[in-house]
C-alpha cells in the first residue's frame, strides 16, 4: 500500500517522505543504518546562506528554503513531540581586511534587492555590536559581517523528529523492506557510487568531516564562520565546531591531528571556546556531487529508469532540505517539475 519508497533516511530522503505524506502519499523510508546514519547525523548544522551577491538559481533555491525552515520545523516538531533545535539565530563574520569590508558592504544592497526583505545583511562595528562581547569572534578591521538569514539545528535530532514525524502521520522508517511504487534515491556517498558505476564517469565522491561539540552556553548568539569554519551555539547549552574537509583520507569515520587544529583555530577566532571542554569528536563522510557549482542532484534518475535521484546535499543540505523536499514531491506525485537546471541530472552528462 506504499505510493513513494524512499532509500536513505538522511536529511534529503526524510524530508521528500514527509513533503510527500503532506501531500497524501503513503511512504516508505528505507535506510539500514536507520535515521541520520551518514553524514545526516553529524553535529555541525550550520544553516548558512551564500553571499547575496552574483545572484543564481542555486541561491534564489536556498533562500527560499531557509525562509521555509522556520514552518518546516515547527511543523515537524509539533508532529512528532521532538525538538529539532532549529532557531534562525544569524551569523557573524569576521571581517579581515580593508578589501573584504568594501565588499561586504556592498552586499549590503545586494541582500535587500535579492532577500527582497525577509532578511538583512549588516557590517558593524565590533565595539559596538549589539551582542555578548564575550562571545564576539575577534576581528582585525574591528568591523564584523552579520546577516539576520542564518539559522541552526542540531542534524541528529532534526532526523530524529522526522522520522518520528513521518511514523505518527502513518508513514514507516525501517531497515529493511521491499520497495513499492515510485522510488527516490537519496543514499549518500553510496548513492553517488552507483551513479558513477552506472554512467562510467564520476559523479561525485565523498569528501571527509570532522567536528567536535563543547561544553559552552551560549544559546542566545548567532553563529560565527570565520577562516573556513562554522562556530555553532545549539539550543542544548553546547557548541558545535567544525569541519575539515578532507579529500584523501585512511579512515572516514575516526578524528585526528586534523580535528585537534579545527578545535585549536576555534579558539583562536573564539576566545570564550578556550577551556571549554570538548565532549565529542565526529567524523564522516559527505556526498559532495560533480554537477556544476557542486549543486546538489535532483530529478529522475539517469541510471535506474522510472525512479528518482535526490543526492549531493554536501555542506548545504539541511539548509536545502525543506525547498528539495517539496519540490520532489510536486514532481513525483503531480508531475510538477520545478528542478532548477543546473540540479538536474543532466549536468552529470
Amino acid at each position: 500500500m506504499t505510493d513513494i519508497t524512499i532509500l536513505g533516511a538522511g536529511i534529503f530522503g526524510l524530508s521528500i517522505a514527509w513533503a510527500c505524506q503532506k501531500k497524501g502519499a503513503r511512504v516508505r523510508v528505507i535506510d539500514p543504518g536507520g535515521p541520520g546514519a551518514g553524514a545526516s547525523g553529524g553535529i555541525v548544522g550550520a544553516l548558512a546562506p551564500h553571499t547575496p551577491d552574483n545572484w543564481n538559481d542555486k541561491k534564489a533555491f536556498q533562500f527560499e528554503s531557509l525562509l521555509m525552515a522556520r514552518a518546516f520545523w515547527a511543523e515537524v516538531e509539533a508532529a512528532s513531540g521532538l525538538s529539532a533545535g532549529y532557531a534562525r539565530i544569524g551569523r557573524l563574520q569576521p571581517i579581515d581586511t580593508e578589501r573584504a569590508l568594501e565588499l561586504s558592504q556592498g552586499r549590503i544592497e545586494k541582500a535587500a534587492e535579492f532577500w527582497q526583505g525577509q532578511a538583512v545583511w549588516n557590517v558593524l562595528e565590533a565595539k559596538s555590536a549589539p551582542f555578548d562581547a564575550a562571545f564576539l569572534p575577534a576581528t582585525p578591521t574591528g568591523f564584523l559581517a552579520h546577516d539576520t538569514l542564518s539559522a541552526r539545528v542540531h542534524p541528529r535530532r532534526a532526523c530524529a523528529a522526522l522520522a518520528a514525524a513521518i511514523i505518527s502521520q502513518g508513514g514507516e522508517v525501517v531497515t529493511e523492506g521491499h520497495f513499492a511504487g515510485k522510488v527516490v534515491h537519496a543514499t549518500g556517498v553510496a548513492g553517488l557510487a552507483d551513479l558513477s558505476a552506472g554512467l562510467g564517469k564520476q559523479a561525485g565522491n565523498g569528501v571527509k568531516g570532522q567536528g567536535a561539540l563543547v561544553n559552552l552556553s551560549a544559546t542566545t548568539m548567532p553563529q560565527i564562520s570565520a577562516e573556513g569554519l562554522h562556530i555553532v551555539p545549539h539550543a542544548d547549552g553546547t557548541t558545535a565546531i567544525g569541519s575539515t574537509s578532507e579529500t584523501t583520507f585512511s579512515d572516514p569515520y575516526s578524528t585526528d591531528q586534523l580535528l585537534e587544529d579545527v578545535i585549536a583555530r576555534a579558539r583562536r577566532v573564539l576566545p570564550a571556546l578556550e577551556g571549554a571542554e570538548v565532549i565529542e569528536r565526529w567524523a564522516g563522510l559527505r556526498p559532495r556531487p560533480a554537477t556544476r557549482a557542486r549543486s546538489p542532484i535532483l530529478g529522475e534518475h539517469p541510471v535506474h529508469d522510472g525512479q528518482f535521484i535526490a543526492n549531493g546535499g554536501f555542506k548545504i543540505g539541511f539548509g536545502m532540505a525543506p525547498k528539495v523536499g517539496e519540490v520532489m514531491a510536486d514532481l513525483m506525485l503531480d508531475g510538477h517539475d520545478r528542478v532548477p537546471q543546473i540540479f538536474r541530472p543532466e549536468a552529470l552528462l
